[in-house]
């Protein structure tokens, strides 16, 4: 059974496939491997505007050679519409189902004196996928073979400004956005919270994990990552020597019944990875 089967109707596990060098796929297919089990693996484009093989490509490559469902992500940014339109029917014609829009970090944050594009944002990136979806080009025109990918929206479960998270939610849904996937959660009380709220939309969601992997980390994404709250009690056991992956079990065990699925973002640490898969799998049997 596929990541589109599951999805909504058993719990799922994802990740994502930490950065690969140049052409160097081979050491991007072992990592993969190396995970006890998943249900789709996310593939970055380009994050930090660093120069990274082609997100599509590389999931197609993984997708093929270990039969798993991959999501590559899709920028606004190095795009031109027509551009956009092009890669979309190239994706689909390799065989890639799944989607998740992103705007895209600026150029600026890179090492190249590259210029953004931005010919649309996120909301309209996917509504334009949507379309294609029905056979239908940017202009409204109809083509022959239309596409069929399903889109993953990010969103957080402890903002500052949950209204303003709803409300977003909301404009996703509204242009067609299948799933969710979230940025990394601590706070098993808001997550609850979140989830319950979720029900409104009738979209599974996927709750992020990423593993503490130092005091000065979680004191960094408390202080200044928009979307991250790390309850004292957390950050108690980051200081006492908890380490993150048995922190992120414990956060598990607290939400995984009311939640469809989680997705580890464990910035390349295989094991800890592994750790949180098999303890998720004993959970739910």
């Amino acid at each position: 059974m596929g990541l589109k089967e599951k999805l909504g109707r058993q719990f799922v596990i994802t990740t994502e496939l930490g950065p690969t060098e140049g052409t160097d796929v081979q050491t991007a297919l072992e990592k993969a491997r190396s995970y006890i089990k998943l249900d789709g693996i996310n593939i970055h484009d380009c994050p930090m505007a660093r120069l990274r093989i082609n997100s599509v490509s590389l999931a197609h490559i993984v997708q093929s050679e270990l039969g798993i469902d991959t999501v590559p992500h899709f920028t606004c940014r190095d795009r031109s519409l027509l551009g956009t339109q092009a890669d979309l029917l190239g994706a689909h014609a390799l065989g890639i189902r799944f989607l998740l829009p992103t705007t895209g970090d600026p150029p600026h944050h890179g090492p190249f004196q590259s210029s953004a594009v931005y010919d649309f944002n996120t909301m309209s990136l996917i509504t334009l996928i949507k379309d294609m979806n029905k056979g239908l080009d940017a202009t409204g025109k109809e083509f022959k073979g239309p596409t069929d990918f399903m889109v993953s929206g990010t969103t957080s479960t402890t903002a500052a400004n949950m209204d303003a998270v709803y409300s977003r939610v909301l404009r996703k849904v509204e242009a067609g956005v299948d799933f969710f996937q979230s940025q990394p959660s601590y706070n098993a009380e808001k997550t609850l919270s979140f989830v319950e709220k979720m029900k409104e939309y009738g979209k599974p969601v996927i709750i992020g994990l990423m593993p503490l992997k130092s005091v000065k980390m979680a004191e960094y994404m408390n202080d200044h990552v928009e979307g991250i709250d790390i309850p004292d009690d957390v950050m108690a056991k980051i200081r006492e020597g908890v380490s993150g992956a048995k922190i992120a079990c414990e956060f598990v065990e607290k939400v995984y019944k009311h939640i469809d699925g989680i997705h580890i973002m464990a910035l390349g640490d295989i094991k800890a990875s592994n750790e949180i898969i098999e303890h998720v799998l004993s959970l739910i049997g």
